[in-house]
């Protein structure tokens, strides 16, 4: 499903610091991090805004491995060492779970930019309905995402904040 979306700037946007280590087209590298539920749009705003210019790193393609935290690490790793923007897409709906990855971009001197998925949750579970196989997830994971989600600051280290919000 393909919607429209609405992107708002948060009121903490920074600009972005000097000393940046340039990538190939001048600009430093990003690291991304989507925030939101499952079923919020995530991996259709990636593919539709984003594919052409960033890597797209997702615990949702490695299904059957063990340690996919290790492994995402080291992709992003390659990525950012590479000068490659690169794309998280996951829930990741803690400041406990973003914080390490705000680390990582940090240590590789990239741009860390929050996207933020504003999604109800009966919104999440009607998309979520419209899926197939491995892309279903059971109900109650948007539930559980639903209560441990923390809208993400500018105050967690991201240079940029965005608000993405998708119409029914």
């Amino acid at each position: 499903m393909v919607g429209r979306w609405l992107l708002a700037v948060g009121r903490d946007v920074m600009e972005a610091v000097n000393g940046e280590r340039p990538t190939a087209n001048g600009q430093r590298p990003e690291l991304v991090i989507f925030v939101g539920l499952p079923g919020s749009g995530k991996s259709t705003y990636y593919f539709a805004n984003l594919a052409a210019t960033h890597a797209h790193v997702s615990k949702d393609l490695m299904p059957n491995a063990r340690r996919r935290n290790d492994h995402q690490t080291i992709a992003i790793e390659n990525a950012l060492a590479a000068a490659q923007s690169v794309v998280v897409d996951n829930t990741n709906p803690s400041l406990a779970i973003r914080a390490p990855l705000i680390a990582l971009g940090k240590r590789h001197d990239a741009r860390i930019i929050a996207y933020y998925f504003e999604c109800s949750v009966r919104t999440a579970l009607m998309r979520n309905r419209q899926r197939e196989g491995r892309g279903r997830v059971p109900d109650v994971a948007i539930f559980v995402t639903q209560k441990k989600l923390q809208p993400p600051t500018t105050e967690e280290g991201f240079d940029e904040v965005h608000v993405v919000r998708t119409e029914d």
